[in-house]
């Protein structure tokens, strides 16, 4: 029997999220796993009168190329894909891997090289209408440590909502952060200040991601003293760090320390000049995602969290940091935490304190 909430979130794909018109050319890029809601969002995109092309990848394939491809093989990867993506006017991405720890023993450098050879492509993406989004799958529940029954649920719950108030929702936050020169974040082992003075905050309600529900800013680069604590471990290319600390000072991380993995965070922190600065503020929004389940697609939108990236500044957000990393690393406050903006406190244990 067809679950119906596959097709619902096919509909918000492509009718919230990429707003797909006839005649338009859509991109699906996604593992096996993905096959059944690849099937809802093709049919669908077909009887819209658009075009669509599904790009199945194989996670192993990537793993060997990352690990054996020559400098001239990295540079090949625009001129293979470059011209069905170039030519899209949206992409959807569809994440269903079977191991979410495929590229954990890839040499860092290998992957930040690869990575840096698939940068002019993600680049040419998000100049278009784009989304990515998880689908059920066995490496996800485990990694969530659920059953795969459990993990649909939790998945859909968090993805099945309307995302119309959750965007008029979004406005009483705006309105504290978006007049406020200074935020200071206090917490368990954390006391930081930093500046987001004539940024704008930019809501995330569905247009980019699904689950969504996230307000982000752009700090101002040099602008970061103090230090935090991570309660939850961030993740990077399948890599857990526990226990990370960081101290700044005029905005550069000058210290970070780790329980474990200590030198691979700071060897993703070395990568370029810019990988030690904050490229993003993010406020967590989404209430119905209450646990944290090593996927950051659902983790940075978990209502009282916030979550801080190490790097790169989005585009359009006024920031000025350039880095090839973008790391975001989250901080618990609903149990232990204050934000304040400008000295007001605006939240509290993860509740926000509107005027």
């Amino acid at each position: 029997m067809k679950d119906i909430r596959i097709e619902k979130l096919a509909e918000i794909l492509l009718d919230h999220s990429l707003e797909l018109k006839a005649g338009e050319n859509l991109v699906i890029r996604t593992q096996y796993n993905g096959k059944p809601l690849v099937d809802e969002v093709y049919k669908k995109a077909i009887q819209k009168g658009a075009n669509a092309f599904v790009h199945v990848v194989f996670p192993e394939y990537n793993k060997y190329f990352a690990e054996n491809a020559s400098e001239e093989q990295l540079k090949n990867i625009y001129s293979l894909y470059g011209s069905a993506y170039e030519k899209c006017d949206a992409f959807l991405a569809i994440e269903a891997p079977d191991n979410v720890k495929n590229m954990s023993n890839v040499p860092s450098q290998k992957n930040m090289e690869y990575n840096k050879s698939l940068s002019p492509l993600m680049k040419k993406v998000m100049e278009k209408k784009w989304v990515v989004t998880n689908f059920p799958c066995n490496a996800f529940a485990q990694e969530a440590e659920m059953s795969l029954e459990e993990y649909e649920d939790f998945l859909f719950d968090a993805a099945l909502v309307d995302y119309h108030k959750m965007d008029e929702d979004m406005n009483k936050v705006l309105e504290i952060f978006d007049k406020a020169e200074t935020v200071r974040i206090v917490g368990r082992e954390t006391d930081l200040t930093f500046s987001i003075k004539g940024r704008k905050g930019i809501k995330c309600s569905g247009q980019n991601n699904i689950p969504d529900g996230e307000v982000y800013y752009a700090p101002i680069t040099d602008s970061a003293n103090g230090y935090i604590y991570y309660e939850f471990p961030p993740m990077r290319y399948g890599v857990q760090v526990d226990g990370v600390r960081l101290q700044f000072k005029d905005g550069k991380i000058v210290s970070a320390k780790a329980d474990k993995n200590e030198e691979f965070l700071n060897k993703m922190l070395d990568t370029d000049a810019g990988a030690r600065y904050l490229g993003e503020f993010g406020i967590g929004l989404n209430y119905g995602i209450k646990k944290f389940i090593k996927n950051i697609l659902f983790d940075e939108k978990i209502g009282g969290t916030i979550h801080l990236a190490a790097g790169n500044a989005y585009e359009g957000s006024g920031g000025d940091n350039k880095s090839l990393v973008h790391w975001d690393m989250i901080k618990e406050l609903r149990d232990c935490g204050e934000i304040y903006a400008d000295g007001r406190l605006v939240q509290k244990n993860g509740v926000y304190i509107f005027e």
